[in-house]
């Protein structure tokens, strides 16, 4: 059973970078897509970024492309979600997530979900 742990939140000012990580354990992390998702106060959880499992393809939700960047390091199990030029409206709790197939996933596929990591943007 995979479990996933987010580190890297904060409290940033606009225009700041963070980096957020998720660290992988117990399941074969090396052979599935990875996720990261946010949800923000009084607003439904929406997909951020997704990579493949050899960091070959990456997605990403048009609200962050240009801004943000996806990576892994499988030999660490860990994904990364590089945060650039953050806005207020990125303020949210960041979940790192796996699907619950090594095919490309959709989104219902991430069904595996770390506790999350609070970003707060103050303009």
């Amino acid at each position: 059973q995979v479990q996933l742990e987010e580190s890297g939140g904060g409290l940033v000012q606009a225009g700041d970078s963070l980096r957020l990580s998720c660290a992988a354990s117990g399941g074969t992390f090396r052979l599935y897509y990875m996720g990261w998702f946010r949800q923000a106060p009084g607003k439904e959880r929406e997909f951020v970024a997704a990579i493949s499992w050899n960091g070959g393809t990456v997605e990403f939700a048009d609200s962050v492309k240009g801004r943000f960047t996806i990576s892994r390091d499988n030999a660490k199990n860990t994904v990364y979600l590089q945060m650039n030029s953050l806005k207020p409206e990125d303020t949210a709790v960041y979940y790192c997530a796996a699907p619950i197939t090594p095919n490309i996933p959709s989104r219902s596929d991430y069904k595996k979900w770390g506790r999350g990591t609070q970003v707060t943007v103050s303009s």
